[in-house]
């Protein structure tokens, strides 16, 4: 499980890594370029029930921590979902990657686990 630790605040956000790693990708492009943006996930089952979504500035504080000492193989098509909706006006929401298996689209995406 991996960690955005964003700004001064004391509540880390929790990504599965993999996630995370994909995640990562969209959100420095973005920032590089000057861009502000939200990013928004469902809470995980032993939660509370809800959704959080966050405002991304350059100019704010952002590290990303990884529980996985190993970078994770990263998806290309998962990237430009995450980039598209990134360009929406809703701003990025985490998603879980479809996986395909030998070009057939797997019916049942991977569960992406994310916390606040």
């Amino acid at each position: 499980m991996g960690t955005i630790y964003y700004g001064g605040s004391a509540t880390p956000i929790q990504i599965e890594d993999r996630a995370l790693a994909h995640l990562k990708v969209v959100i420095a492009t973005k920032l590089r370029r000057g861009e502000s943006f939200t990013v928004s996930w469902r809470h995980l089952p032993d939660e509370p029930r809800g959704r959080s979504t966050i405002w991304l500035h350059p100019s704010i504080p952002l590290r990303f921590v990884f529980d996985d000492p190993e970078p994770s193989e990263l998806s290309r098509t998962w990237i430009e979902e995450l980039a598209q909706s990134a360009n929406s006006s809703g701003g990025i929401s985490l998603v879980a990657e479809h996986i395909e298996a030998e070009g057939i689209p797997d019916d049942a995406p991977q569960t992406v686990e994310v916390a606040d």
